[in-house]
């Protein structure tokens, strides 16, 4: 749970949340591409938000598809990262998404997961709400996780 020590130190301040944000995105560059911005993280939720800029843009001028999906994505194993105990360990699966209505502003993905308790090998199905600046929900998405213990440590 390094990643939630480190939000709660920066995120209390917009240099913090900013200088997270690129800590985040060192550690998985492909992120980088949509600049997101944490707004909340805690074990059992996260909130990123991906600006409406050119860049993210599709050919109707709203935010194109697969950076949301990116953005689902990213929510899903920030959130991994903050609740799971050190014992186990993640890899997205896989992802269902459905897009519902065009994205015409910045928009703020939220992943959720209520989970304490970890044991054997499993997948986990994350969900994922992203919405607009007027709240409408614009795409659902779940993210697979197999989440699984962590080898133990080779004795030498």
């Amino acid at each position: 749970m390094q990643i939630l020590d480190a939000w709660q130190r920066l995120g209390r301040r917009p240099i913090g949340r900013w200088l997270f944000a690129r800590a985040v995105c060192w550690r998985a560059p492909y992120f980088a591409t949509i600049r997101p911005q944490f707004h909340e993280l805690s074990a059992g939720r996260c909130a990123v938000g991906l600006k409406r800029r050119r860049a993210v843009l599709n050919h109707l001028g709203g935010v194109h598809a697969i950076a949301i999906a990116n953005l689902c994505e990213l929510a899903a194993g920030v959130l991994m990262e903050a609740t799971l105990p050190a014992s186990h360990r993640w890899i997205p699966r896989g992802m269902t998404i459905e897009y519902l209505a065009r994205a015409d502003t910045d928009v703020l993905a939220t992943a959720r997961l209520d989970r304490s308790t970890w044991g054997a090998a499993e997948n986990v199905g994350v969900p994922v709400t992203v919405a607009d600046l007027a709240g409408r929900e614009a795409v659902r998405a779940v993210i697979s996780m197999y989440v699984s213990p962590r080898p133990a440590a080779a004795s030498g």
